[in-house]
């Protein structure tokens, strides 16, 4: 028998860009995170540090995008990589939003907190998304000596080839 549970969230993010600026994005946009008020008092303590790990619920994945299982990095695609250069893996090796259970983990840069709301860079996620955990982000948490497999490898030379350095962080699969 397989579990199943129910989450509530705890609260939301608000961005003013719109969902397509938000995807377009390769660095991620301003925003917040409006921490519902009778979580406020969880935030006690995270003032100081610079950034936090979001855990959110993609909302706007449909059911058949719950069903896929293999993807390609569209955002490449998008940014002028050949399509045909990128290639179809796992979803669960990638940061896909389409997936079984939409959840999505990003690392954001805080910019202020100011009471229930954490004003932020480097959001990927749309307006109204619903936020289920924050965490802080620690040194205790950073992995020194990350490898890669060699389809990673690859993409990340199509990218280098293609795009140069027009982008800012690391490759996302």
């Amino acid at each position: 028998m397989r579990p199943e549970f129910t989450v509530k969230p705890i609260g939301i993010v608000r961005v003013s860009k719109t969902d397509e600026e938000v995807k377009n994005s390769w660095s991620g946009v301003e925003g917040f995170i409006e921490v519902f008020p009778e979580y406020a008092e969880g935030l006690e303590g995270l003032e100081g540090f610079s950034h936090i790990i979001v855990i959110a619920y993609l909302h706007k994945t449909s059911e058949e995008h719950r069903r896929v299982l293999r993807v390609r990095h569209r955002r490449l695609a998008r940014l002028g990589v050949d399509p045909r250069l990128l290639p179809e893996v796992g979803v669960f090796a990638t940061d896909s939003p389409h997936r079984p259970n939409p959840i999505a983990v990003t690392i954001v840069e805080v910019v202020e907190l100011k009471e229930n709301r954490i004003h932020v860079r480097g959001l990927d996620l749309f307006d109204g998304t619903p936020v289920l955990d924050i965490k802080p982000y620690t040194p205790s948490r950073v992995v020194p000596d990350v490898k890669t497999p060699k389809w990673y490898q690859k993409l990340q030379e199509v990218v280098t080839k293609t795009l140069g350095n027009r982008y800012e962080k690391p490759l996302e699969p």
